[in-house]
């Protein structure tokens, strides 16, 4: 697409240099402007990518003006031109975030520099703002209310349920204290109960409030509730922020029934706070990369070099990746959790699917010749759901080849029994291996083992890898042995006449015709 600029000068010579150039560069003039009020104007009308805005206008509006109103309403970026600028205007202008300025005289070089620069800032914004976003509808897609603060206890985010419960709208709260928004008092005693700020930061551990508690909301209304307070931590593990988590408990739990049911409840919290504590700073992370990464570019960019800009780019591609990847871990996880997690097997070639798979996965010709890969059976045609066994076997191959030495082989073995109607996956890897004692949890949502290091995960992989086996009314079975490796064996029923050993699936008739065919 070619980029379409917006010229905003007065000076009618200028402008049409201006213009020259930019065709000349290769970039469309939407439009050309000669005042700030014809500049909104046009702006509204021709929508252009970027505008080319001189500070200095003739009339009553001048550029910056100008700048401020299409930003506001159009969120287009703004590159400023100007020839000088005493500090007032120069404090005014920053004001308005442009994306850069191209002092007069200059020649093509400089405008085309000063264009994708700000091209690029402005994409980087904007892919932040997104992520930001998707972080806020997670938390605020969760049921229990949800409240986070700094260290020193200053609210930076509230969620919907913790709106409703407390009165108070997110606006009205940030940056206040958290104990003048959520004061807690014992439903026994009638004193107040001291917000664990201090204990979560000292001890890094999830601390709950205890029984008996009632929250104090707004309109002086008091709701019993059960809450927990769980740590935010940065890459170092140091503790930046805590998480509030919080819930309606009102129904008194008089019966044996009810208890249990408040058992559960509490079970389900300990999963939610943690979810939302890992969720947090999973984000945090390449957030702070992105955010690190367009600092660099916007204060820098004219000094660095192609091959730091690309760099730059580079991590803020992996840091969006790890959370996209994050996301759908999240997805499948929420899934799971409330017994939604779809299974739609369908015709597949299990050995074409594992090849491509495995090529996907393995981009870089180091990579691809680290997995050694093997396929038994004279029929690899059956009915799965692609895309859980996507992920199961993507998952375990990452694993194998992350806990790793690089120069180690990982061995994958398909195998396609008829006679025993069974799919059998078999991933083998000679890294770290995993402890005994580990191994009886390995598989619960947010459980790493012990032995992982300084190496990167959510703890959620596994657990995934385990409903969608699940799904499949399939088998995991695990063998390791500390530094020696591990080997995970999948074993699935084949689909028949669209049943799953008694679960009807989404498989029509004529599927279980197509099974029986030999492969071509």
């Amino acid at each position: 697409m070619v980029t379409r600029v917006l010229v905003v000068e007065d000076e009618v010579i200028v402008a049409k240099t201006i213009a020259s150039q930019l065709k000349q560069l290769g970039y469309m003039v939407s439009a050309t402007a000669s005042s700030g009020s014809q500049a909104i104007t046009k702006a509204a009308q021709t929508k252009p990518d970027l505008v080319l805005m001189d500070i200095f206008l003739k009339g009553k509006m001048d550029g910056i003006t100008a700048a401020r109103q299409i930003r506001e309403h159009l969120r287009i970026p703004i590159v400023y031109l100007t020839a000088y600028g005493d500090e007032d205007t120069l404090q005014r202008a920053k004001v308005t975030q442009p994306f850069g300025y191209v002092t007069k005289p200059f020649n093509e070089r400089d405008l085309r520099v000063a264009i994708e620069m700000a091209l690029q800032q402005y994409q980087m914004e904007q892919s932040l703002q997104n992520s930001q976003a998707q972080l806020a509808s997670i938390l605020n897609s969760i049921d229990d209310a949800v409240i986070a603060t700094t260290t020193q206890g200053t609210i930076t985010f509230m969620n919907a349920p913790a709106e409703a419960l407390t009165g108070w709208k997110a606006s009205e709260v940030w940056g206040r204290d958290v104990t003048s928004v959520f004061p807690i008092v014992n439903d026994l005693t009638g004193n107040l109960v001291k917000y664990p700020l201090d204990k979560v930061i000292k001890t890094g551990q999830v601390v709950y409030l205890g029984e008996h508690n009632a929250l104090i909301a707004k309109d002086g209304g008091r709701i019993p509730v059960g809450n927990s307070a769980s740590p935010l931590k940065d890459q170092l593990g140091n503790v930046n922020g805590v998480v509030l988590a919080f819930w309606d408990i009102s129904e008194d739990p008089q019966t044996e029934m009810l208890e249990q049911v408040l058992a559960k409840e509490q079970e389900i919290q300990d999963f939610r706070s943690q979810f939302v504590s890992t969720v947090c700073h999973e984000f945090r992370n390449p957030l702070s990369v992105i955010l690190t990464a367009a600092e660099l570019l916007k204060r820098y960019g004219n000094l660095a070099t192609q091959e730091q800009k690309q760099r730059y780019l580079k991590r803020i591609t992996i840091s969006v990746e790890r959370m996209t990847e994050l996301m759908e871990e999240v997805l499948l996880i929420g899934q799971a959790e409330v017994g939604r997690l779809e299974f739609i097997p369908t015709p597949m070639n299990l050995e074409q699917f594992c090849q491509d798979l495995i090529a996907e996965l393995c981009l870089d010709q180091a990579s691809r010749n680290r997995i050694v890969f093997t396929s038994d059976g004279v029929y690899t045609e059956v009915c799965m759901d692609d895309k859980l066994i996507h992920y199961i076997i993507t998952n375990l191959l990452t694993n194998a080849l992350k806990y790793s030495p690089s120069h180690e082989i990982v061995t994958f073995n398909l195998t396609c029994d008829l006679k025993q109607q069974l799919v059998v996956f078999r991933i083998q890897d000679k890294g770290i291996g995993i402890a005994e004692a580990d191994q009886k949890k390995i598989f619960e949502s947010f459980y790493r083992a012990k032995n992982v290091g300084t190496i990167q995960g959510t703890g959620l992989g596994l657990s995934i890898v385990k409903r969608c086996v699940e799904q499949h009314q399939g088998e995991i079975e695990l063998t390791s042995e500390v530094g020696v490796g591990t080997t995970f064996t999948i074993k699935i029923p084949i689909v028949s006449n669209g049943e799953v050993r008694g679960q009807r699936s989404e498989v029509r008739s004529s599927d279980s015709e197509w099974l029986g065919s030999s492969r071509n």
